[in-house]
């Protein structure tokens, strides 16, 4: 029972991290606009139909 006790810990604060990382790289992307935006998760290059190269050749997206 300890075990699944502290797994869920484990996750809950990695899970906890990774949202306030997120939150201060927003506040962060909102106080110094010189730098741009934030990038968020799954706006890459590496995310689908093999990279920037090939981006259009993919088709629209609904």
């Amino acid at each position: 029972m300890i075990q699944y006790l502290l797994a869920f810990l484990i996750i809950f604060t990695l899970f906890t991290g990774w949202v306030l990382v997120q939150h201060a790289a927003r506040r962060f992307a909102q106080r110094h606009p010189e730098f741009g935006p934030a990038k968020e998760e799954g706006g890459g290059c590496a995310t689908g139909c093999g990279g920037c190269a090939s981006a259009h050749s993919c088709g629209k997206r609904d």
